[in-house]
């Protein structure tokens, strides 16, 4: 399977907030950092979904690049994301960039972060 169709899984599983799917796809091991600054692990992403504490109403990849490296691959995404934080309403353009490393024939994401975008 090509990286593209583990970022559209991702994507899919975000929007859901299919805690499954993402405990599938991200690496027990993951660091990321918000936007604000913030690092955040596994445990923090899946509590956000799984306690509703995030929603997103949409998460549409306008753009994705990548490049591989073996049996690790860098992807920058270009999305549009709506929807609450928090309780808090959110809507814009967002890029994540991602590391993604295959272990034992699966691909799951082990470093990540997302900055908003106003170009």
């Amino acid at each position: 399977m090509q990286i593209e169709a583990y970022e559209e899984r991702l994507r899919v599983a975000m929007l859901h907030s299919d805690v499954a799917e993402l405990d599938l796809l991200i690496d027990d091991e993951l660091l990321f950092v918000g936007p604000g600054g913030g690092v955040y692990t596994k445990a923090d992403d899946l509590h956000l979904h799984r306690s509703g504490a995030q929603r997103l109403s949409q998460a549409d990849w306008q753009a994705v690049e990548w490049r591989s490296y073996g049996t690790t691959c860098i992807t920058v995404v270009t999305a549009a994301l709506a929807g609450t934080l928090m309780g808090d309403p959110f809507s814009g353009r967002f890029r994540y960039l991602r590391t993604w490393v295959q272990k034992e024939g699966v691909w799951r994401v082990v470093a990540g972060s997302v900055s908003a975008i106003t170009e």
